[in-house]
């Protein structure tokens, strides 16, 4: 299988203009174009629907279904709140925190910044209730090599114990080093 992109991802809205309009204004996306139709094409169920997309940069595309026949939209209960989130990245923390204050003129609380070590985020709401992201890399030389080198082990010591391995502790001590990746390759 030769997976060139994603195509699109898809969430479900509780008013099409209204997100249109908040992803044009808040998150500066132009609306590409709308889909509408009285029968779903795949299973031919009677259900109408509006389907909208957005551009999200760099031939990503974020879609959104509003589905009035449907009862109305809710959570997860049983998912946290800070789990599903859409993550858009931005090109430097100047940027970020430019649109940190852009989202909170629009009324918005936006969380944030938040350190996770390879990139900084901030984390705000759309008017679905769907939760945001938006990240800048930070990431030092080494870094996502080495986690790309130990993500194996950590998702099998996961898998046995459900307890967070330690094999990539130094994104929140503080304790990464070039030596760490200089020493295996010797």
């Amino acid at each position: 299988m030769d997976i060139k992109r994603i195509h699109h991802v898809a969430y479900r809205c509780n008013n099409a203009r209204e997100t249109v309009e908040f992803y044009q204004r808040v998150m500066g996306m132009d609306f590409q174009l709308a889909i509408a139709e009285n029968e779903v094409p795949s299973t031919k169920e009677p259900d109408p629907y509006m389907h909208v997309f957005m551009d999200a940069g760099n031939g990503n595309v974020l879609a959104f279904f509003e589905i009035p026949n449907s009862p109305p939209m809710q959570k997860d209960p049983n998912t946290p709140d800070w789990v599903q989130h859409i993550a858009f990245e931005v090109e430097d923390l100047p940027t970020l925190l430019a649109a940190k204050t852009h989202i909170e003129a629009e009324g918005l609380d936006a969380l944030g910044p938040v350190d996770h070590t390879i990139f900084k985020s901030i984390y705000f709401f759309d008017p679905n209730g769907h939760r945001l992201e938006l990240a800048t890399n930070t990431a030092k030389a080494g870094m996502l090599e080495n986690l790309h080198e130990v993500a194996p082990a950590m998702i099998a010591e996961w898998d046995q114990t459900k307890k967070a391995p330690n094999h990539a502790a130094w994104l929140h001590d503080g304790s990464f080093s070039t030596n760490k990746i200089n020493s295996k390759e010797e």
